[in-house]
C-alpha cells in the first residue's frame, strides 16, 4: 500500500461527504480523465465540472466509502452513495467500484463502474425497471447527463 495515494483516496471521498467539489477538485490533476456508465468520458474541468453540479445539486445526500488500496501509480476503493433522484423523487442507493491511476500526488484517471440498469431501475421507477437494461435507454440518460453538465457549465459563465 502507497499511504500517500491511498491518502489521496481517502481525501477524496472525506470531501465529496461534505459535497466539497473544490476539495474533490484538489484531489485531481488538471488533465485528469473520468468516465463511469452516465459520464463515459469527461476531462480536465468538465471532470470537476461534474462533480460541482452532482455536489450543488444533491438532495438527502449520504456516502459512505471503504476497502481502499492502492500503490504506486493504481488504486481502487469501493463507495456507496445515497440520495434523491430529483427528477423523479425516487431515492438511489448507488454502489460503486472506483478505481484510479496517481502521478506526481494527484489523480490522473478515475473511473467509476456500476450497474446502470440497477441505477435505472431505482432512480427512473417502472420505466427504469422494465427498459433500464436497455441500450436506447441507456443512450438517452447518458444524453440527459450531457445536457444537464452542459447546462450548469454555462450558467456558470
Amino acid at each position: 500500500m502507497n499511504p500517500a495515494n491511498g491518502r489521496l483516496i481517502q481525501d477524496f471521498y472525506t470531501a465529496f461527504q461534505q459535497l466539497d467539489a473544490e476539495a474533490m477538485a484538489n484531489c485531481y490533476a488538471s488533465d485528469v480523465r473520468f468516465s463511469d456508465p452516465v459520464f463515459p468520458d469527461l476531462r480536465g474541468e468538465d471532470a470537476v465540472d461534474m462533480w460541482r453540479m452532482l455536489t450543488q445539486r444533491a438532495t438527502d445526500f449520504s456516502l459512505s466509502f471503504d476497502n481502499i488500496q492502492a500503490d504506486e501509480q493504481r488504486g481502487s476503493a469501493q463507495w456507496v452513495a445515497t440520495y434523491v433522484f430529483s427528477p423523479t423523487g425516487n431515492t438511489v442507493v448507488n454502489r460503486i467500484n472506483a478505481h484510479f491511476k496517481f502521478a506526481d500526488g494527484k489523480i490522473v484517471e478515475h473511473r467509476d463502474q456500476f450497474d446502470l440498469w440497477r441505477w435505472a431501475a431505482q432512480a427512473l421507477g417502472l420505466k427504469g425497471r422494465l427498459l433500464g437494461w436497455t441500450p436506447l435507454v441507456h443512450k438517452a440518460i447518458r444524453g440527459q447527463a450531457a445536457k444537464g453538465l452542459a447546462q450548469f457549465q454555462a450558467a456558470r459563465t
